[in-house]
């Protein structure tokens, strides 16, 4: 345990001090010495054989010195901040002192060799400006794709958090537009429940049964993106009959399903209903008229084809026209979210009837065990 305490904490001191970053910045550097000399033998032999090795330290120690220090305090320091001209200044300076730090490297090498200047660099060998020429371009390299690599992590993770936030927003947003359905269905149900109490008990109770179905479908069996259509069906189917039982002998409800094997088709829950509940919520209540809901599922494949129509009153009808009610709006908004290009909903009105026609590509649905039947 105790070993593994002291290994943790010694991975985290590496990490913390960025110290396994030095192989990468000797490699970049050896990298650039077998480039010069045109063979990695050579640069290898020249490094780790001769006294050159510390002008190669130098390089190396410096540079990532300057490269942490603009990385981790002056571009947090100044350039986050906006103080570009103050980052300028101070990167400048940065780079001119770590080059002119890298010089002495020169001089400790050819001093270790037993040489001058000259016999180790040639004639031009003690020329202080000379070494700043290579030097400083070295430390510009080093410093811009050190830069380089640093703000493209940095772009690539928020990216990665942007994405995520879109997803979370995105979640979010459905479950309230779903969770906002809820309590609008259930307000209007439970009225109808309270309504057949008064009127005929024993439909009251068969209505409470088929709303305790109604609402463990809601509460355990709907929480995913994707249902089976099947289930959405026989959860619609459910719903009519409740509604069914409140409405007046003048109204006539009608639902014709053509349905082809839906057992592999999923679609979101409760698109349909807020349609049907709609066609319920505004039908007309006309005496001397007649009153009608007429509903009609097709399915093709993966095409899906859906239209409500119901009679209303000019009223009823101007009502859904300018305030077109939470539930289409929701629904609406849910098909753009999850339906985005796969859908077409077209919704009329006229003096006497409102119509909805929804055309919905569906998607294959894999599930892990078969579900039962909504009694």
């Amino acid at each position: 345990m105790n070993a593994l305490l002291y290994t943790s904490s010694k991975q985290n001191w590496l990490l913390r001090y960025k110290l396994h970053h030095i192989p990468f910045w000797a490699l970049y550097h050896f990298t650039w010495w077998t480039v010069a000399l045109g063979n990695p033998m050579k640069a290898f032999a020249a490094i780790f054989f001769t006294a050159s090795i510390l002008k190669f330290l130098f390089y190396v120690i410096f540079q990532a010195l300057a490269v942490y220090f603009n990385l981790y305090y002056l571009i947090p320091k100044y350039l986050e901040k906006g103080r570009f001209t103050q980052y300028m200044v101070f990167l400048l300076l940065t780079t001119i002192g770590v080059s002119v730090l890298i010089i002495p490297g020169y001089y400790l090498s050819a001093y270790l060799a037993g040489q001058t200047m000259q016999e180790a660099y040639g004639p031009n060998g003690d020329c202080f400006y000379g070494y700043l020429g290579t030097s400083l371009p070295s430390t510009l390299a080093a410093m811009t794709l050190a830069m380089s690599i640093k703000l493209g992590k940095n772009w690539l993770q928020t990216q990665r958090k942007q994405q995520l936030l879109e997803k979370e927003k995105l979640e979010t947003e459905l479950n309230f537009l779903k969770h906002q359905f809820n309590p609008h269905f259930l307000f209007n149900t439970i009225n109808s429940i309270f309504f057949l109490i008064h009127k005929n008990p024993d439909m009251a109770s068969a209505s409470l049964a088929k709303f305790s179905e109604l609402l463990r479908y809601q509460l355990y069996e709907c929480n995913d993106k994707q249902i089976l259509l099947s289930r959405e069906i026989s959860y619609m189917e459910n719903s009519i009959e409740l509604e069914r039982l409140r409405q007046n002998d003048n109204v006539e409800v009608t639902l014709d399903i053509d349905q082809e094997n839906s057992s592999q088709w999923g679609i979101a829950p409760f698109i349909l209903m807020t349609f049907v509940e709609n066609a319920f919520k505004h039908v007309s209540k006309h005496a001397d008229k007649p009153n009608w809901i007429r509903m009609h599922l097709e399915q093709e494949g993966e095409r899906l084809y859906f239209t409500v129509s119901n009679s209303t009153s000019d009223m009823a009808s101007n009502d859904i026209v300018h305030y077109g009610g939470i539930g289409l709006k929701n629904v609406q908004r849910r098909l753009d979210l999850i339906y985005p290009g796969q859908y077409s909903l077209d919704i009329q009105h006229h003096n006497d009837r409102f119509d909805v026609s929804l055309q919905l590509h569906l998607t294959a649905l894999e599930l892990s065990q078969p579900l039962q039947k909504i009694a």
